[in-house]
């Protein structure tokens, strides 16, 4: 019979064939501080690894079926109910995907309105899964509850960012998450001069907070661990570090790809142990996506104060160690709060001008790409000649993270048997490393005819 013994957070470990070290299984069952429920299943045999499965549970949410059917300025207000971390990605993902598809071209205006939204949730989200969900890891506490009891003033840090990236978000989408003023073709309602300048005058404040973060984590140790992998991410033509507009690009294919075409680069496919399904490029079996590819893609675009943070922290690109998609969502925070200022700033200058929100000139398919704090998201609607959706495909960062995850442990699981660590430390090491990516697993549960084709 079988020995078996507790790892860590429901993890368990069992002797198989050779009784030695490198046989048994790592079983974690419900991974701890991720959004939505997932296992992890690894058998060695010998040393090789015969299973290795990163095993999404969730039942599967049908929003591609949902919106079928569904007049094109109702979309959003659906699919932004995909999430309520990323409901304004998904938001500006449809709203961009309508309008490519409804011949709608939004006013400048409308558009530094919606990179601002952007900036906000980035922040909110990025503060969230660094403060509550990573950093317990490298204190060595369960959860953040503990935290608020020994370290106080870092919870109420960590609570006071969180809620002025989400008053950011509310004065520009007119609540908190899924906005209800952002539109397809403008915005219903407008912020008023008075929010602008408070949203501006409380980001300068926040500079503090962000300093004493950035010292947090300088003191932090990092896992020591590193894999060549392809980074996908959007780039813009307009030197900006892209989260609203731009073309695919990747580490190893520096050529752009239009959204229209991202089929060309991005692959998907359903796998057996998942809900979710996982994603290859044109080039690679695998590729990552989020703050760190952004990074490694956009690095030079960033804001001079986030620069100067990535060089006290250590990171330099390319980096290819996933550990650090930490560090690069600090950076990015930094970025999107420097940003969020000089954008509240010119609209201050310029004001703001209440305008009708702008009608469809023709239907057909449109897709729409932005990046939600997780990575590439990707939105494609196809319009009948009603306005009325035909179809719907929808591809969510983390399952394109999926196969990454797993190539990442395939590669680790034998170097730490190499150096003889005990199985419980591998089995925290490969939750660590699940966090590290930010998963978010009910997001990424979504099927749809795979035979699909757009016109």
């Amino acid at each position: 019979m079988s020995a078996t013994r507790p790892i860590t957070n429901g993890a368990s470990a069992s002797k198989g064939k050779g009784d030695g070290p490198a046989s048994g299984t790592i079983e974690i069952r419900e991974i701890t501080r991720v959004e939505g429920h997932g296992n992890l299943s690894v058998r060695l045999d010998d040393g090789e690894i015969t299973r290795l499965e990163l095993q999404i549970v969730e039942s599967p949410r049908f929003f591609e079926s949902f919106v079928r059917g569904q007049r094109y300025d109702d979309v959003p207000q659906v699919v932004c109910r995909i999430c309520g971390i990323c409901s304004v990605a998904h938001t500006s993902a449809a709203v961009k995907a309508i309008e490519a598809a409804a011949g709608i071209v939004p006013t400048e205006q409308t558009i530094l309105l919606r990179k601002l939204i952007l900036f906000g949730e980035q922040i909110q989200s990025h503060v969230l899964h660094l403060y509550f969900l990573a950093v317990p890891d490298y204190l060595g506490v369960g959860s953040v509850i503990p935290l608020a009891k020994t370290h106080p003033d870092v919870v109420r840090r960590a609570l006071r960012m969180k809620k002025l990236a989400n008053d950011l978000c509310a004065t520009i989408g007119g609540r908190h998450i899924h906005p209800i003023s952002y539109r397809v073709g403008g915005f219903s309602h407008l912020p008023s001069i008075e929010q602008l300048q408070d949203i501006k005058t409380r980001l300068e404040a926040a500079r503090s907070d962000l300093d004493q973060t950035v010292e947090l984590f300088e003191d932090l140790a990092l896992p020591d661990y590193r894999r060549d992998t392809e980074y996908l991410a959007l780039k813009s033509d307009d030197n900006e570090y892209a989260f609203y507009d731009g073309r695919l690009v990747s580490s190893v294919d520096a050529r752009p790809t239009a959204p229209a075409d991202y089929r060309r680069r991005v692959i998907e496919s359903v796998v057996a142990h998942s809900t979710a399904k996982h994603s290859r490029s044109s080039s690679s079996d695998s590729y990552a996506v989020g703050a760190l590819a952004r990074f490694n893609v956009n690095g030079d675009r960033l804001h001079p104060a986030a620069r100067d943070a990535a060089h006290r922290l250590g990171l330099k690109a390319p980096c290819r160690n996933p550990y650090h998609n930490n560090t690069a969502q600090l950076v990015e925070v930094i970025h999107c709060t420097e940003s969020a200022i000089e954008l509240a700033d010119r609209l201050l200058r310029e004001g703001t001008r209440p305008g009708p929100i702008a009608g469809p000139t023709k239907f057909g398919r449109g897709v729409g790409i932005v990046e939600a704090p997780r990575g590439v998201l990707i939105h494609e609607y196809d319009l009948d000649e009603r306005g009325r959706v035909r179809d719907a495909n929808l591809i969510i960062p983390t399952s394109q993270n999926l196969a990454n995850i797993e190539a990442d442990m395939r590669d680790m699981v034998p170097r730490l048997l190499e150096r003889n660590v005990a199985r419980d430390r591998i089995a925290g090491r490969l939750e660590m490393l699940i966090r590290a990516y930010d998963p978010c697993i009910s997001c990424a549960t979504h099927f749809l005819d795979l035979d699909w084709v757009s016109p």
